[in-house]
């Protein structure tokens, strides 16, 4: 089978499921989706941090029906399309939702911009929750949820049976291993620190499974020689293949580990969700991607998919995809990455065909590939299982 026809395949099903959940009013897949992560997935649990990694201010959330939220994006991140793809409202900020118990009982967002898997990590932000951190607060959430749902016993039903989304280590490379500031480079090879990484990242998650998470995604770290901050260093603004490099032993580690878990933990399922491909094949072949993540915006009718996957077919398909990969939507300089999106600049007219939103970030096109990816991809995106067959373990 051609790519073309597995990504159109992948469109489809995610298509038909999330339109089935909101026409039917069918349950959801599972009791909900707890976010632990970075500023890929934070959903304003720094709005109120003394921090410097904040996005609660327009262009942010332009394209969000809530406006700005504190999403480091113009509109939906990937766990925003992967809870209503499951069935599920969006899950609120911990922030927000940590004082209602009923708010928790379909799941929580504890990521936030700027953490890492080392405390350290981010650290030229001031505020921020480091995983640790997060950990902490979802061990709070299990005895509120205990607190509400009739006991230990309820709240292990609830939380076994729900989604885990973990997506860490952008910052442990970008705000730490490569910063000038920190002395990580000069004490470790990228080999030695991402053996660091993955041995505290195994201990973090399993962690999570003492507290009664059983069934995880777990992100790898995505292709970062491309992003417009990098770019921007190049007089050329050309791609890095060296920090691509220095994430390669990171992501290959956590693979690996997660299969040892898969061995190790009795009742737990990780899969691994290999992003990090996705946005390389997103490089590679912009326009495709960007036809399949126009028609998954638009919710009239499933034949739009084919339409904009095989435009010849129809007289009347536009045919449209990502036409910039190379600079922000929303930034200043070289690439539109040398300063990231500032309070109320405006940004470009036409985001779905940018890759980039800002100096660090996708847009929101680009989020809702990468969730229907997971929630219906193949193995070689998503494995050993995906979002899907997990809800449905």
């Amino acid at each position: 089978m051609s790519a073309g026809l597995w990504q159109l395949l992948v469109a489809v099903s995610a298509f038909l499921a999330k339109a089935a959940a909101q026409e039917t009013g069918a349950a959801p897949m599972v009791p909900a989706l707890f976010v632990f992560g970075d500023s890929l997935l934070d959903s304003g649990n720094n709005n109120n941090l003394a921090s410097l990694a904040k996005a609660n201010y327009l262009p942010y959330g332009i394209d969000f029906a809530a406006g700005p939220t504190g999403r480091f994006c113009n509109g939906y991140t990937i766990v925003d399309e992967l809870a209503e793809l499951l069935g599920l409202p969006l899950v609120p900020a911990y922030s927000e939702a940590s004082g209602s118990s009923q708010q928790l009982l379909q799941g929580v967002n504890y990521a936030s911009a700027a953490a890492g898997i080392l405390d350290e990590s981010g650290g030229n932000f001031v505020g921020r929750i480091p995983f640790n951190q997060q950990i902490q607060n979802f061990e709070s959430t299990v005895a509120q949820i205990a607190g509400s749902a009739g006991g230990t016993s309820a709240a292990a039903s609830i939380v076994s049976r729900s989604i885990v989304f973990v997506g860490l280590g952008s910052n442990d490379y970008l705000n730490n291993y490569i910063m000038a500031n920190y002395e990580t480079r000069r004490h470790y090879t990228p080999q030695q620190f991402a053996d660091l990484l993955v041995i505290q990242y195994a201990s973090q998650l399993t962690r999570l499974f003492k507290a009664g998470a059983r069934r995880f995604v777990v992100a790898g770290v995505g292709s970062m020689g491309c992003i417009p901050t990098i770019l921007a260093r190049s007089a050329e603004g050309r791609c890095s293949e060296e920090v691509d490099q220095l994430v390669a032993p990171f992501n290959a580690g956590v693979r690996g580990m997660l299969d040892g878990l898969n061995a190790g933990l009795p009742g737990a399922t990780f899969t691994y969700l290999d992003n990090f491909r996705l946005f390389k094949l997103m490089l590679a072949h912009p326009a495709s991607y960007g036809k399949i993540a126009r028609a998954q915006q638009n919710s009239e009718n499933v034949l739009l998919v084919a339409c904009m996957a095989w435009p010849l077919m129809n007289k009347g398909c536009v045919r449209a995809g990502f036409d910039v990969v190379d600079r922000g939507c929303c930034g200043i300089g070289r690439n539109g990455g040398q300063m990231t999106c500032l309070p109320f600049m405006p940004p470009c007219a036409d985001r779905e065909r940018y890759l980039f939103w800002d100096a660090y970030h996708p847009t929101a096109a680009v989020n809702v590939i990468m969730a229907r990816q997971a929630f219906d991809g193949a193995s070689d995106v998503v494995s050993p299982v995906n979002v899907r067959r997990l809800a449905q373990l």
